[in-house]
C-alpha cells in the first residue's frame, strides 16, 4: 500500500465535491496531462482513457484501519475485472472524519488482478465466500429486526400476550386478534379507552368515525389528545385520535373517517337528503369491510343505524354506555338473518315471529340496545340545556367499560359459536373447552356508588325498532327509501313494528282497570 503525490490533486477537488461522493459509492477520479482532477461517474470508465494522464477508481470507504482498504475494495475490483478485464488497478480509498473528507486517512495504492479459471463463466452474486456445510457460498445477515425501531416495537409489543399463551392460556389465538378488523364509532372517553385496549390484545387494524373536534376539556378525559390538538378550533377527533395510535405504536393500521352518522327523529330537508345517504351508504360499506363494531356515541338515536346495519350483516356489536355511576355493557345478538337462511328462503312453518326472536340453530336471539325499548329513538339533544347534553360521568367509568367491552368481544372471539355464542351469567362454570377466558355474559350492568358488577341476560323482541324480522325486512326491500323515512318521521318506527298498537292498547287497559276501580268505589260509598 502507498500513497501517491496525486493525493495534492484529489485534496482539492474532493471536499468541494462530497455530497456526489456520499451519494455514489463508486466513482472516478481523472487527471489530465496538466495535472487537474475530476470526479466522475464510474460509467465514464471508456470515455475518460483517451484524454486522461491517470485514472484511480474511487470508493467511500468505510474502513478504519489506517492501511487497509475496506470490503467494498473486493466487489469493485470483481466488477472491474469482470466487465473491463483490466489486469493493474489504481485505487482510492476516500475517507471522512466526522462528516468532513480527510485525505490523511484516504490510502491510495495499486491492485494487480488475477482472474481463476472458469471464473468468467459464472459470475459470483457476492464477493466474499463462507465453507457452509463443505460448500463455499455467500452468507447474508439481516440486521433489519434489531436496529430498526418499529420491527423492535412490533417484537416487544406481542411479548405479553405470547406469554399469557404459553403460561395460562394455550388456546389463545393470536392470529385471529391480529387480522381482525374493527370499526369504532365515536372517538370520545369510549372510543379512545377501547382503542387502547384493543391495541393491548393485538388488534392492529381499527377504523375510528367521529365528526367531533377535540375541545379544551377532552384530554384529561380522553386518552389519545393532548392540548395540541385543542388549538385553532380544535382538530378533529377521528384523525387526531389515529396520528395518537401512530405514535404509541408505529404498526397500527389505524384510520380515521370523520363523518355524522343520520339519527332518527333528526329530519333532513330535501337539500341535505343526498348528503345524508351518502352518509348512510357509506357507514354500510364500514360495516360491511370490518368483523367487529363498537357502538361508542353519546346519545342513543346515533346507535340505531349502525344496529340495524349490523343486525342486516350479522357483524359482533359490541355497546357500552354510561351514565353519571353506571355503565351497560353489551354484545348484540345475531340479526333475524343468519347465514342459513335469508328473507327469502322463509319455510312455511317458521313464522316471522319465530325468525325475529331465533337464530339459526333455533335458539332464542339475544337482544340488541334497542330491544327493551318500547318506543322509538328520537332526538334526545334538541330540548335540553347545553349542561344536560354533556355527558357527566365519573371518570373512572370509561376505563372500566371500555377495558370489559374489549375483553367480552375477545371472548367472542374465542368461542366455537362466535356471534351465535348462548349467554352465560355469574354463576355458570367459568372455564373448559367453549370458554377458555371464562363466561361469556350477554350484558354486564355496573354501578360505582356500589361497586358492584352483574351480569344480565336479555333476549330479542319482535317489535325491537332495530333488530327485529320487521325492520330487517323493510330495510332489504326498501333500502335507503326506508331509512330516510325513519329518519324524517319520529313515529315511523313505531308504527311498522306495531308498538304503537301496544301502547293503545295499553292505555285502554290501564283507563279499564280504573274505570273498574272507580265503579268499586262508589259501591262502597
Amino acid at each position: 500500500m502507498y500513497r501517491l503525490c496525486c493525493f495534492l490533486l484529489i485534496w482539492h477537488v474532493l471536499p468541494n465535491s462530497r455530497e456526489y461522493v456520499a451519494d455514489v459509492p463508486f466513482f472516478l477520479v481523472t487527471i489530465d496531462p496538466n495535472s487537474f482532477a475530476t470526479v466522475r461517474l464510474l460509467k465514464e470508465w471508456e470515455a475518460c482513457q483517451s484524454d486522461a494522464h491517470k485514472i484511480l477508481f474511487g470508493f467511500y470507504d468505510p474502513c478504519h484501519l489506517p492501511n487497509n482498504p475496506g470490503w467494498p475494495l473486493r466487489n469493485l475490483l470483481a466488477l472491474i475485472s469482470a466487465r473491463w478485464n483490466l489486469k493493474s488497478v489504481q485505487f482510492f480509498c476516500y475517507r471522512e472524519n466526522r462528516g468532513f473528507a480527510d485525505m490523511s486517512l484516504s490510502l491510495v495504492g495499486e491492485a494487480l488482478l488475477t482472474v481463476p479459471q472458469g471464473w468468467k463463466d459464472a459470475v459470483p452474486n457476492a464477493v466474499g465466500w463462507e465453507l457452509n456445510k463443505g460448500r463455499k457460498v455467500p452468507r447474508c445477515i439481516s440486521l433489519a429486526q434489531s436496529m430498526d425501531p418499529t420491527r423492535l416495537a412490533v417484537s416487544a409489543a406481542d411479548l405479553n400476550l405470547k406469554l399469557m399463551r404459553w403460561r395460562a392460556l394455550p388456546s389463545l389465538d393470536l392470529s385471529a386478534l391480529s387480522s381482525l378488523k374493527c370499526l369504532l364509532l365515536g372517538a370520545g372517553t369510549l372510543g379512545c379507552q377501547v382503542a387502547r385496549m384493543l391495541m393491548a390484545w393485538g388488534v392492529r387494524k381499527i377504523t375510528l368515525v367521529d365528526n367531533g373536534r377535540v375541545a379544551m376539556s377532552n384530554p384529561l378525559r380522553q386518552s389519545l389528545y393532548t392540548l395540541d390538538n385543542c388549538l385553532n378550533g380544535g382538530e378533529f377527533k377521528a384523525t387526531a385520535a389515529v396520528e395518537s395510535l401512530k405514535r404509541i405504536f408505529p404498526a397500527v393500521e389505524a384510520e380515521g373517517i370523520v363523518m355524522a352518522i343520520p339519527m332518527p327523529g333528526h329530519p333532513v330537508n330535501s337539500q341535505e337528503q343526498e348528503n345524508v345517504l351518502d352518509d348512510c351508504r357509506r357507514l354500510r360499506d364500514l360495516i360491511d369491510a370490518h368483523d367487529a363494531v363498537f357502538l361508542l356515541t353519546d346519545t342513543r338515536e346515533s346507535r340505531w343505524l349502525p344496529t340495524l346495519l349490523c343486525a342486516n350483516a350479522i357483524k359482533i356489536t359490541m355497546t357500552a354506555a354510561l351514565g353519571f355511576e353506571s355503565f351497560l355493557v353489551m354484545r348484540h345478538g345475531a340479526g333475524p338473518f343468519s347465514s342459513a337462511c335469508d328473507s327469502s328462503a322463509e319455510t312455511a312453518s317458521s313464522s316471522s315471529a319465530d325468525l325475529s326472536v331465533n337464530d339459526a340453530n333455533g335458539k332464542h336471539r339475544l337482544g340488541c340496545y334497542f330491544c327493551n325499548d318500547v318506543v322509538a329513538p328520537t332526538d334526545s339533544t334538541s330540548n335540553r340545556t347545553l349542561d344536560q347534553q354533556c355527558t357527566v360521568t365519573r371518570p373512572g367509568l370509561a376505563p372500566i367499560a371500555s377495558a370489559l367491552a374489549v375483553e367480552l368481544l375477545v371472548g367472542i372471539l374465542h368461542h366455537p359459536r362466535g356471534i351465535y355464542a348462548e349467554a352465560d351469567i355469574n354463576n355458570s362454570v367459568s372455564g373448559g373447552a367453549e370458554n377458555p377466558l371464562g363466561i361469556l355474559p350477554h350484558q354486564i350492568r355496573g354501578s360505582l356508588s356500589q361497586f358492584s358488577q352483574m351480569s344480565l341476560i336479555g333476549y330479542s323482541s319482535s317489535s325491537c325498532t332495530a333488530c327485529c324480522h320487521t325492520v330487517i325486512s323493510e330495510y332489504r326491500n326498501r333500502g335507503m327509501e326506508f331509512i330516510l323515512e325513519a329518519i324524517n318521521h319520529p313515529t315511523y318506527l313505531e308504527d311498522v313494528t306495531g308498538l304503537t298498537e301496544l301502547m293503545k292498547s295499553a292505555t285502554k287497559f290501564s283507563l279499564e282497570i280504573d274505570s273498574e276501580d272507580d265503579e268499586e268505589d262508589c259501591f262502597e260509598i
